[in-house]
């Protein structure tokens, strides 16, 4: 005898399977992930370490700039004074990282 609930579990199977990532996202409330390899930076590294001057106290520090991150400036403290340091990016169309301003948080 035939279990009256297989065809109903079969539809539900093939509903799960044919969900794609971004249906997946969209259905949990989830942001992207960046997956290397894809988009429009695919060539691209997710992160780069930028050398800057402390506005404070003038030290050299390097930083490490999120590229997969929306967000067009954060602060960050410096390693040497602990002063607050806003960092300013600026990203090309493709992603590729431009330039990283840093000005002093008053």
């Amino acid at each position: 005898m035939k279990d009256p609930k297989a065809p109903q579990l079969e539809r539900l199977r093939h509903r799960i399977l044919e969900q794609d990532g971004a249906t997946i996202d969209e259905l949990y409330g989830l942001e992207p992930v960046f997956e290397p390899g894809s988009g429009p930076a695919a060539g691209l590294q997710p992160t780069e370490f930028v050398a800057v001057l402390c506005p404070w106290c003038g030290e050299r520090l390097e930083t490490r700039v999120d590229l997969t991150s929306a967000d067009a400036s954060y602060i960050e403290d410096c390693e040497v004074c602990c002063r607050p340091i806003e960092f300013s990016v600026e990203r090309e169309a493709d992603g590729a990282l431009l330039s990283v301003g840093v000005h002093r948080v008053d």
